[in-house]
């Protein structure tokens, strides 16, 4: 008896002895040097385990094979760039993989971008194509007006970068925006326009409620709005691009856009407006101005008669002749 009994305990212990080896790799812990991994979305548990080994990350594939089939993780593993570094086991290695803990970056998109330049700029900023971001907005915005439906803001992205993604955060920040506005479409769309030129007449938030007070009034005198921001757009809409100087015939070269030629609003915005322009545009200050021009300071002298008008652009001419000598006397 004593010598089955001793039989017993060996087989036990052979067969607890793959256990606790399999035990240690899992939970014991071992010093990883910083190293960056990418997991290619929809990869298995023996891809990862391939990718995670060649990095150093883990000894064993098997080991990590086994622990996310016994734990049913395998297929809630997820794709992305992950960090790896210091005392990790390989039970933190998966959990970090199933949370999805991927390493998160930013990419700022300024106001007053058309649509085309915001999708250039984060094509550049996320090293990925052109192309796709364009099929991306197609998709998200079928048969639909692109201008102005971004909201400009920072936004959070991990790579590999997926831009249908990024550009419905964009486009839901807007609409979440508009909604806190309007819930009339209508009033929308005319927000978005009015914002947009807001946007590129001014950098002043001071300001941005005055000129939208100066657009509010001269529709609401049959006035054309004469804002040569709307002029550039409708250049660059029909020639795809534009010199960077507007030109006296330029005001009187029709486009749906030019707000010399026709009155009321654009079709379209003419940019991406902020937050600020939105609010400025829903709530217009409450002043008579129907003229604004530049005052030299990088802001704007306004005014609610032509009279008043022609003494400031009068002040803006001379304040720029002495800028041209000054630049001149400096070279």
């Amino acid at each position: 008896m004593n010598m089955g009994s001793g039989w017993r305990k060996i087989w036990l212990l052979l067969l607890l002895l793959p256990l606790a080896v399999v035990w240690l790799m899992v939970t014991g812990k071992q010093s990883i040097d910083a190293v960056d991994v990418e997991i290619r979305p929809g990869s298995g548990s023996s891809r990862i385990a391939s990718v995670l080994q060649t990095a150093g990350v883990i000894d064993s594939k098997l080991a990590f094979k086994l622990l996310t089939m016994v734990t049913g993780k395998s297929g809630s593993l997820k794709g992305g760039l992950y960090h790896f570094e210091g005392e990790l086991s390989l039970r933190d290695v998966v959990k970090k993989i199933e949370r999805g803990e991927v390493i998160r970056f930013q990419v700022t998109v300024p106001e007053g971008l058309r649509t085309h330049d915001v999708l250039e700029l984060v094509a550049e900023k996320t090293k990925s194509s052109l192309k796709e971001w364009r099929l991306a907005l197609e998709e998200l915005l079928p048969d639909q007006e692109w201008e102005g439906k971004l909201l400009p803001e920072t936004y959070s992205y991990s790579r590999p970068v997926n831009p249908a993604a990024l550009l419905e955060q964009m486009i839901t920040a807007q609409r979440a925006l508009i909604a806190s506005l309007t819930t009339d479409q209508m009033e929308a769309e005319r927000l978005r326009i009015i914002a947009s030129i807001i946007e590129k007449e001014t950098g002043v938030d001071a300001e941005r409620p005055l000129v939208s007070a100066v657009i509010r009034n001269r529709i609401e005198r049959g006035m054309p709005l004469q804002m040569d921001p709307t002029v550039i757009y409708g250049i660059w809409r029909r020639d795809s691009s534009f010199s960077g100087d507007i030109r006296k015939n330029d005001l009187t070269a029709d486009t749906p856009w030019n707000s010399y030629t026709r009155r009321g609003l654009p079709p379209t915005p003419i940019c991406n407006p902020g937050v600020a322009s939105f609010r400025a545009a829903a709530a217009p200050a409450d002043v008579s101005y129907l003229y604004f021009v530049a005052d030299g300071t990088g802001g704007h002298a306004f005014a609610s008669t032509h009279e008043e008008h022609q003494a400031n652009v009068k002040q803006w001419m001379q304040i720029e002749r002495r800028q041209n000598r000054q630049r001149n006397a400096g070279k």
